[in-house]
């Protein structure tokens, strides 16, 4: 599940980067099939600057190695416009894509951490995870259940949008 955040346009700007990221990420997956979450907006993290835009994707990968998955999302982030080397940590972004969880996998690589590393602490990546793997979803390597961990962090500022996008 790839987790997409972006806070830099206009919102129909923002939607339509991640309509191109879906379409790409799509291309990864076995059958091509790719589910959404609704769309969220979220209160940023960090420096001031405007509220996020975020949603999450769920393909099954046609194989791959992890470090094949980040150099292709970090291609279609550079494709889609986001500069690395100038951002600002956790400040404004054209697009983020993060691998959120990978199936059962726990991965730990100098690339790569999946399940990522500060998934248990954001609703913004909570929410959509739940709604596309359920509530009773066991994040690999966390002995407890999404929708408890998404209750943890309901006073974080996130807002359903849209169901679809």
């Amino acid at each position: 599940m790839i987790g997409l955040g972006g806070n830099i346009g206009t919102a129909d700007a923002i939607v339509e980067r991640f309509a191109d990221a879906r379409a790409a990420i799509a291309t990864l997956g076995e059958r091509g099939e790719v589910r959404s979450a609704p769309l969220y907006r979220s209160a940023p993290l960090g420096p001031a600057q405007p509220a996020f835009l975020n949603t999450a994707v769920c393909v099954a990968l046609a194989g791959g190695q992890p470090s094949e998955l980040i150099a292709t999302l970090l291609e279609l982030e550079r494709m889609l416009g986001r500069t690395r080397r100038a951002a600002a940590r956790w400040g404004p972004r054209r697009i983020d894509l993060d691998v959120l969880v990978w199936g059962a996998r726990i991965i730990r690589t100098l690339e790569l951490e999946v399940p990522h590393p500060r998934l248990a602490e954001r609703k913004f990546a909570l929410a959509p995870l739940c709604a596309l793997l359920g509530e009773d979803f066991v994040v690999p390597g966390l002995a407890t259940p999404a929708g408890e961990l998404v209750r943890r962090v309901a006073a974080q500022d996130c807002e359903e949008l849209a169901a679809t996008w």
